[in-house]
């Protein structure tokens, strides 16, 4: 099912930048607030374009789902309750900011319908996001706890959904905001001497080394090694689509990348 939407990108806000992920529970409405503002007058600047947004689930989900080892099955079916009640928790708060200053998003809980097999995303629904696109709505998915037939439980990243809703709905670009500004040659945040690197294709993929680490907190879903193999292989299956790694902490950056395909920051991976 393709969304006929000639200009489509999905957004995601990393669990790292809207939450204090060193603190159990804690959001970061000022940020929250400033990205859903920059993503709605994106809308009023180009008026074809459609978004999807998404987020990581940060200090609410990751934390819950470790305790009780969520990812690859529970012993007790409670942890697979309370890691879907804090993922929630921070869904509402998102939802609540972005109504606030007038981005029109409709949550989507994605355990309602998601299906995994040994901790891949094998069903979910995409008729309900497709719809409200066309109602000129803004579909907002999250990070969230699911039924997996092999182990009983898992864990459905952010990163999972939209790949599965890119395939039937053919996006232009999915961009990718956490602390960062993309792919290093090493942790930028702990090596002085880590590097940027503008562009990552199939033939680089093997040379990042250190620059693919996983997160520097608690991360049930893999970290930035997850992230990159992820959208590569995205960009691959997807005819015309291009991700972007970059920051979410520049103001105005989430702006011009919505605005401008020209606009240069963080890292392209493409084919």
């Amino acid at each position: 099912m393709s969304s006929g939407l000639a200009e489509l990108a999905f957004v995601k806000l990393g669990g790292s930048l809207i939450t204090n992920k060193a603190a159990d529970g804690v959001a970061l409405p000022a940020v929250i607030q400033r990205l859903a503002l920059e993503m709605r007058q994106a809308l009023l600047v180009r008026p074809s374009l459609r978004l999807v947004l998404g987020h990581g689930s940060g200090s609410f989900g990751h934390r819950v789902a470790a305790r009780y080892g969520v990812q690859g099955g529970v012993s007790d079916w409670c942890g697979y309750a309370l890691t879907g009640a804090a993922a929630t928790r921070l869904n509402r708060i998102v939802t609540d900011i972005c109504l606030q200053v007038g981005l029109p998003v409709v949550s989507l809980q994605p355990s309602a319908s998601a299906r995994c097999h040994a901790g891949s995303l094998v069903h979910l629904d995409t008729a309900v996001a497709a719809e409200l696109l066309r109602h000129r709505l803004v579909p907002l998915v999250f990070g969230d706890v699911a039924l997996d037939d092999v182990w009983g439980t898992t864990i459905a990243s952010t990163e999972m959904v939209f790949d599965y809703l890119a395939r039937e709905l053919k996006p232009n670009l999915v961009l990718l905001l956490g602390e960062v500004d993309g792919v290093y040659t090493a942790d930028p945040r702990r090596d002085p001497e880590a590097r940027l690197i503008p562009v990552v294709n199939a033939a680089t993929l093997s040379d990042l080394g250190a620059g693919l680490g996983g997160s520097d907190q608690v991360d049930v879903t893999g970290g930035m090694r997850s992230k990159v193999l992820g959208m590569a292989r995205l960009v691959s299956a997807v005819p015309g689509l291009q991700a972007r790694i970059c920051s979410g902490l520049q103001r105005g950056l989430l702006l011009n990348c919505l605005t401008d395909p020209q606009f240069g920051a963080g890292t392209f991976i493409v084919p």
